[in-house]
């Protein structure tokens, strides 16, 4: 199993760029950050954005793939947005998965003037934004006339290091969710049940959960004429779900339950003083899979 690491993007660079640094030195596959303009509880205090904050820690790394996890339509444009994925990917040669989700009702949702949108407006919101940034990143010149967004001949060059573009990871336990990945990911994405408000459920409970998703994802990929197998599927612990981070034999409790029912990479966050994803960062170092 690949193992990963959440850095929220909440600390200036001068000290942000030393976990991300040592994310790498730890032997840690993968390194990610939330794309929001605040998040929760933390909405009054510092927050960068992650578009920049990836691109400086793709300065200070070489090995070590990056990602936002996850990005959203909720205040994302296509068009801006994928030209921000070409340099990111070009910056980090070709390290970068792009991480994506429907997004939920909160001020992500409203910040800009709008009101919140159901449930199903996300799914389908995000169906067409991941078709059409999918479009953007694989062809030299894209025009669309979608419901939620419109281009006309916009331009890609030099387009992506990777091609024919970034892989998706996209984060999908409903149903519409589930048709974008079915047809556009490389990473299948989840964190739990998203309807959960308790504490963070343990191993047993969370793998049991994620297998049952994973089910409908499959048959989902099944539907589509998709391989399921040709799926990676990556859990993100946290608020949802536990970590285990509170010794190393939890945490290979953890590793082994997921693993267990196909999981391919775990996502834990880097460990804060306080809550949310309060931890002692000695733990992290500990179950960290050194190179």
């Amino acid at each position: 199993m690949r193992l990963g690491v959440l850095i929220l993007p909440e600390h200036r660079w001068v000290d942000a760029v030393q976990l991300w640094r040592r994310a790498e030195q730890l032997g840690f596959h993968h390194a990610w950050t939330y794309d929001h303009l605040a998040w929760r509880t933390l909405r009054e205090s510092p927050w960068f954005a992650a578009v920049p904050t990836l691109a400086a820690a793709a300065s200070v790394t070489s090995t070590i793939r990056l990602g936002t996890l996850v990005a959203t339509p909720n205040f994302r444009h296509p068009v801006p947005f994928a030209r921000e994925i070409v340099a990111l990917d070009d910056l980090s040669e070709g390290r970068l998965t792009v991480g994506l989700g429907a997004g939920g009702p909160g001020w992500d949702a409203t910040v800009l003037g709008q009101q919140a949108w159901t449930p199903a407006e996300r799914g389908d919101r995000l169906v067409e934004f991941v078709d059409f940034l999918d479009r953007l990143l694989r062809q030299p010149e894209t025009t669309h006339r979608g419901r939620y967004w419109q281009a006309h001949g916009a331009m890609s060059e030099p387009g992506c290091v990777q091609q024919p573009r970034v892989p998706f990871a996209i984060a999908a336990t409903g149903p519409r969710a589930m048709l974008a990945a079915a047809d556009h990911a490389t990473v299948w994405v989840t964190n739990g049940d998203r309807s959960w408000t308790g504490p963070p459920v343990g191993p047993a409970e969370g793998a049991a959960v994620v297998a049952r998703q994973w089910e409908a994802m499959a048959r989902t990929c099944e539907d589509r004429g998709r391989d399921p197998a040709t799926l990676d599927r990556l859990v993100l612990t946290g608020p949802r779900l536990d970590p285990g981070l509170t010794s190393p034999a939890r945490f290979d409790d953890v590793v082994d339950a997921y693993a267990d029912v196909g999981v391919t990479d775990l996502v834990v966050h880097w460990p804060r003083p306080t809550d949310p994803y309060a931890g002692d960062p000695s733990i992290l170092e500990a179950i960290a899979p050194r190179t």
